[in-house]
């Protein structure tokens, strides 16, 4: 919201009180302040002109070369390029040496061998922006009344030395987007009145109610709770006072014409929302507000065609819609240079409606924000009558008399109970009765009772107080937040340590960092591509119903989907060996519910060895990142076995370098996540040119395993055993296999199998493998005869040969 200061002080005297001061106290008591601007203060020997002679530039075919009375004894010649340039124009003329928008100087020139003694204006040339300039000078320069005074400063012709406040109102304050609930709140602020010119809508309703011109009807009350129509005949259609057309631009608000600029003025001054319609193409003289239905649609005032739903309230002839309530009017009956009756509508629609309507249609609108926020309920009539008075004067039009009305509200006050106590218990105060009287006099609101117990007379134009928490809000605001004393809160410190899953989830950012892992934090928003990215179960996304971008629509069901992007994003800055994890949530629906679950993933490309004087650069493989994996599930001490299964099924992975991690508790296996190498097609669509492998587990599955207690022993008094076996068998046979059939056929002094050695070639017979391992036993409590030992080896060799068809070499 835009506020102009010469604007407020005709409701409110700010004598002796600068912008700057005023914008400090708005931003103490609320309603933050986000910059001060003044058009004028910049401009320096702008003056209104008098073009008397325009010719065209002898070497251009778009120059023109304007003799132009400036005040002084001789004219000025000014070389100009605008198109609209024409000879009898009062212009805007920068004089040599003179400044304007963005401290530009202007200086005497030649312009293709011509002199040009300054330079004629546009209205951005001064300061507006683009977007409220009036259209007719949108592209050139602008064209001011016939009783400019010639000489004048453009500042004070325009009194564009006018300090704007550019205020963030938050949606509780939806007072404060008008000129005079801004006036309020500096009433409030230095306890000064504030002085509105009153309209007598109510002695105007008494002379008609419209009833054989216009006829409301209102098919839902709750969506429609007031509706009032005014009736202004035999407009001339023109623009309006330039005053007018002025302040309209300073507030952000492009001039269109006498009547549409009618309802903006009122919209900046009261804060409502008004339509006018062409009361002609109405036709049928009625208006019904009812609920779209089905398959309606509606040509709206920019053009476009819009497909209306059974949620959007719109404004009918009694058969068609002519526009959507409160968010923008129908193409088929706006005001144009034809229109001579204009029906104007002051009303309140539902706000929640209006949003979603002006959300999903992307219409947000100065209009619509009002609606969607809430208006003063007690001059909804009052400003239209006053809107439509303006009409009037500046189109020489005729008023009927009365208006039609529709309405349900109460505009009545609020009473809000509150007490001392409350007040001072809330804010930390020691507040006297005699500082909350001064408050509420300040703000103008009725005060009864005393200090055990009072009650606040809120007026309709501070529609957001409703409970005592409001009222103590007001209080805190007035009295000054800086008067407020800091203090920490009374309590009690307790050491309480982590919770296990704490410190379970730390343990596993700890084993990761230490294996030489960087941690990363990915966006939780992914688009719908994104979502199809290395999914190990099927899942269905959760949606945001209002997303910044289609990019951010759906909330990520794994983790890997912006690890890539992350490692890309390294990749591309010539980092070559990217190592990254991240613990975070995923979320999916799940019966009907949005589930979140938190998981651990990992990405790792590159090399896991550097080139170096020890040797040559080793790049990642898949088993480097099984033993992460097994080194980071090792650290949770988990009372199961974790089992690795040969995975050709999950997208984007490399069939052949892929498992699943299942953990192994008797009667059932869980998935606990997956391993493997990106497939080479999706490293391609990441820019990821090295073998690229990943991992993600599920941290909530993991913390549910059961765990063992870790027990230290004393080290071993006696020696151990160890034997090597060298198999051969079939390729198809797993490692995995292999060491569980050992595990099984081993005695209870059996404490550790390594696997040393793996061959492939030609030394041995093809669909073979050669494996060696090395079995470590040990007995704490004895020396370990070679022939216990000898007796297990044999029997773990038996085992292999009838369950793998292994034979010994």
């Amino acid at each position: 919201m835009k506020v102009s200061i010469e604007w407020l002080n005709e409701l409110i005297s700010l004598e002796g009180i600068t912008a700057e001061e005023l914008a400090d106290k708005m931003s103490r008591t609320g309603i933050e302040v986000d910059g001060l601007e003044n058009l004028g203060s910049v401009l320096k020997k702008v003056v209104v002109g008098h073009t008397l002679e325009v010719v065209d530039h002898p070497d251009s075919d778009h120059l023109h070369i304007c003799q132009v009375d400036v005040g002084e004894e001789e004219p000025y010649q000014i070389v100009c390029g605008a198109p609209n340039i024409a000879s009898n124009q009062k212009v805007i003329v920068a004089l040599p040496n003179s400044r304007i928008k963005g401290n530009v100087k202007i200086k005497k020139g030649k312009l293709r061998g011509q002199v040009s003694q300054g330079m004629i204006c546009s209205l951005e040339e001064i300061g507006f922006e683009e977007n409220v300039v009036p259209k007719e000078f949108a592209n050139g320069i602008a064209v001011l009344p016939e009783d400019a005074p010639v000489g004048t400063s453009i500042v004070d012709y325009l009194k564009l030395d006018d300090p704007i406040l550019d205020l963030d109102v938050t949606p509780n304050r939806a007072d404060a987007l008008s000129v005079r609930g801004n006036a309020w709140e500096v009433a409030a602020i230095y306890g000064r009145q504030p002085e509105f010119s009153s309209e007598d809508v109510d002695t105007f309703a008494k002379q008609s109610d419209l009833a054989e011109l216009v006829s409301i009807q209102v098919d839902d009350p709750d969506m429609v709770p007031e509706y009032n129509a005014f009736l202004v005949r035999n407009v001339k259609i023109q623009p309006s006072p330039l005053a007018v057309q002025v302040r309209l631009m300073k507030s952000g608000i492009r001039p269109i014409n006498n009547i549409v600029d009618a309802t903006n003025y009122v919209l900046l001054e009261y804060g409502q929302p008004l339509h006018a319609f062409d009361y002609d193409k109405l036709g049928t003289g009625k208006i019904e507000t009812r609920m779209a239905q089905a398959g309606e649609t509606l040509q709206t005032l920019d053009g476009e065609e819009r497909q209306l739903t059974e949620e959007d309230i719109v404004i009918t002839d009694g058969q068609k819609p002519i526009a959507l309530a409160g968010v923008m009017g129908g193409y088929d009956t706006e005001i144009d240079e034809s229109t001579q009756n204009v029906l104007l509508e002051a009303a309140m629609f539902e706000p929640i409606h209006i949003r979603k309507t002006a959300r999903r249609l992307g219409l947000r609108s100065e209009s619509s924000m009002r609606n969607e926020r809430g208006v003063n309920q007690a001059t909804i009539a009052e400003a239209g009558y006053y809107a439509a008075q303006l009409m009037v004067a500046w189109s020489s039009g005729d008023l009927e008399p009365g208006f039609a009305q529709a309405s349900t509200l109460d505009h009545g006050d609020v009473k809000v109970d509150s007490s001392l106590a409350y007040i001072n218990r809330v804010l930390g105060t020691a507040l006297t009765y005699q500082d909350i009287e001064q408050v509420f006099a300040d703000l103008q609101f009725g005060l009864e009772g005393d200090a055990d117990h009072f009650t606040v007379t809120v007026p309709p134009r501070r529609w957001d107080i409703h409970i005592p928490a409001d009222l103590t809000e007001e209080v805190a605001r007035i009295y000054g937040y800086d008067k407020i004393p800091s203090h920490l809160p009374d309590a009690q410190g307790y050491k309480i340590g982590l919770t296990e899953r704490q410190q379970f989830d730390r343990r596993a950012r700890q084993t990761m960092q230490a294996l030489s892992f960087n941690q990363v934090i990915g966006y939780n928003l992914v688009s719908a591509e994104a979502l199809n990215v290395l999914q190990l179960e099927e899942r269905a996304a959760v949606e945001l119903d209002f997303p910044m971008s289609e990019d951010h629509r759906f909330m990520r069901t794994n983790l890997l989907t912006t690890d890539l992007d992350i490692t890309r994003y390294n990749i591309a800055r010539n980092i070559k060996n990217v190592a990254i994890y991240e613990s975070g949530r995923i979320s999916y629906w799940e019966d009907g519910q949005p589930v979140e679950e938190n998981h651990l993933a990992a990405v790792w490309t590159g090399n896991r060895i550097d080139q170096s004087w020890q040797g040559q650069d080793q790049a990642v493989d898949f088993f480097a990142m099984k033993g992460i994996v097994e080194a980071l599930l090792a650290s949770m001490n988990l009372a199961c076995s974790i089992r690795y299964q040969a995975a050709h099924d999950i997208a984007d992975t490399h069939p052949g370098r892929t498992a699943r991690i299942l953990a192994d508790l008797g009667e059932e296996e869980i998935v606990l996540g997956f391993i493997g190498q990106l497939h080479p097609q999706t490293a391609d669509s990441y820019d990821l040119a090295q073998a690229t492998y990943v991992f993600e587990l599920s941290l909530d599955r993991l913390f549910d395993l059961p765990k063992q207690t870790i027990v230290q022993e004393s080290i071993p008094k006696f020696p151990g055993i160890k034997r090597d076996i060298a198999l051969l068998v079939d390729e198809s046979v797993s490692h995995a296999e292999i060491q569980a059939c050992i595990q099984e056929a081993g005695n209870k002094y059996l404490r550790d199998i390594q696997v040393f050695d793996l061959y492939t070639g030609d030394k041995i017979e093809a669909g073979k493998k050669s494996l060696a391992y090395q079995l470590s036993y040990l007995n704490p409590e004895a020396t370990l005869q070679d022939d216990e030992v000898t007796a297990n080896v044999d029997a773990i060799i038996q085992s292999l040969s009838q369950e793998l068809g292994a034979q010994v070499r």
